[in-house]
């Protein structure tokens, strides 16, 4: 039962994970190409074929997207607050095991055990300093350049999806300190890219 929720979460973080992510590849292609437009429309080469049309081209206002690289950068940081949970849950840290193989299995789930919970107190400190990074950004009203929006506001979304995080990061380490007490594992093997 408790997994099941802790998966949910992370499942639907990782979705709207995604859907930022969509939404800010679309915003960095639409800027790229109103970028590439503009400079079309300002260049020799469209003004010695037509000058009417680069005229026209450059009324219509076509442009970079004011601020994109603003809003790129609270949403990336969103989204990779928002993957770190299912990340965490199916293992999928890469992990380097030059030597573990060789060890004894009980060695091998200590290290287990260990880095599962370093990396959950790694989580849980990022989490915190998140928190105490957003509560500066409010004190001191800071904003964007371009878009003066508030800083706090991309704070508190990755401080939302590393709460997120950190709550499937404690589940991760107690279900890893349970099977290392017990012997048994209650979860599927770590699915992780090995080098």
């Amino acid at each position: 039962m408790l997994l099941t929720l802790v998966e949910r979460l992370a499942r639907y973080m990782a979705i709207l994970g995604g859907l930022v992510l969509t939404a800010l590849i679309a915003l960095t292609c639409i800027s790229v190409l109103g970028r590439g437009l503009n400079t079309l429309g300002h260049s020799e080469f469209l003004k010695s074929i037509s000058q009417s049309a680069a005229d026209a081209l450059i009324a219509t206002g076509v442009g970079p997207v004011s601020g994109d690289f603003e809003l790129v950068e609270a949403g990336i940081s969103f989204t990779i607050f928002a993957f770190l949970p299912i990340c965490q849950l199916r293992r999928g840290h890469a992990t380097v095991d030059i030597f573990a193989n060789g060890f004894p299995r009980w060695l091998n789930r200590l290290l287990e055990t260990f880095w599962e919970v370093l990396l959950s107190a790694l989580i849980l400190v990022i989490t915190w300093r998140l928190f105490v990074g957003m509560g500066d950004k409010m004190r001191y009203n800071e904003t964007t350049f371009l878009l003066q929006f508030p800083i706090w506001w991309s704070f508190a979304l990755s401080f939302c999806a590393a709460l997120v995080a950190s709550l499937v990061a404690v589940y991760c380490a107690g279900v890893r300190i349970l099977e290392l007490i017990t012997g048994r594992r209650t979860e599927p093997q770590a699915e992780g890219a090995d080098h």
